[in-house]
């Protein structure tokens, strides 16, 4: 089996693969002090939660934007799994041809999305990951990554409303009903959730007339994908396990 771990800044996703069938996936907190051993065991509960066993894993694939964790993953890989991890990065075959000024700069998370939202959707495509950054990606009909826009994510620009503003609190990112709000609570969360719909609409409209592709699919993944599609119609598909199967992909096209 297949086990495919996404790392982001503030989860872990996990992925659990037999053959082309993705039969498990888990999500974890991101915490780059944790050990190998100590990803290990958690794993390992996690696998033993399920009935399974971390011994059936033959192959481990990784995509992180957290260089520091990289050194526990892989070790836990070798120990664990008795493997030695792909890690995507240079060298890696995608399929795709990365138009970025420098390639080695787009995040790992962007080419596997990418990869994996042209092999399910083809091209035009934007993908939208709403993560701890959110990130626009744009792949044409060739296949081939062309460059995006990266935003603050919606907890990231809450948290920092939070932090540097003396007399707003923190809120839940709950979605209010109106715009012209009565209180400073629901206030906030109409000025991130219903601000954040603005700005997601926009930079999809600017994208397709760049693309000079007013049809491109636009998919979204990530966790809070589901909240801001409810406000617009500008996100064609949520596909929230886009990134473990571009991870599949990837690892069929350079294991077989």
């Amino acid at each position: 089996m297949l086990l495919a771990v996404d790392v982001g800044n503030t989860n872990i996703v996990l992925g659990l693969f037999k053959g082309d069938e993705l039969i498990m996936n888990w999500r974890i907190s991101t915490d780059k002090e944790k050990s190998a051993d100590e990803l290990g065991m958690i794993i390992s509960q996690l696998f033993s939660y399920n009935n399974l066993e971390l011994s059936m894993v033959s192959d481990v694939i990784i995509s992180s934007v957290v260089p520091s964790i990289m050194y526990s993953l892989e070790h836990m890989a070798r120990k664990y799994c008795d493997c030695e991890a792909i890690v995507i990065g240079p060298g890696i075959k995608t399929g795709m041809n990365v138009k970025y000024d420098n390639p080695k700069q787009v995040g790992a998370d962007r080419i596997v999305n990418a990869v994996a939202g042209y092999k399910k959707y083809g091209g035009p495509l934007i993908i939208v990951d709403f993560g701890t950054a959110t990130t626009f990606c744009a792949i044409n009909d060739r296949f081939e990554y062309l460059g995006g826009t990266i935003a603050p994510g919606i907890r990231v620009s809450n948290d920092a409303l939070y932090q540097k503003a003396a007399k707003l609190t923190k809120v839940e990112l709950v979605k209010p009903d109106r715009v012209i709000c009565k209180n400073t609570t629901e206030s906030i969360q109409s000025g991130v959730l219903l601000g954040y719909v603005g700005l997601v609409e926009y930079i999809i409209k600017r994208m397709k007339k760049e693309l000079n592709a007013p049809d491109a699919k636009v998919i979204a993944t990530g966790g809070l994908a589901t909240m801001i599609s409810e406000e617009t119609d500008c996100i064609d598909v949520i596909d929230r396990m886009l990134t473990l199967e571009g991870l599949l992909y990837i690892y069929q096209l350079n294991r077989g």
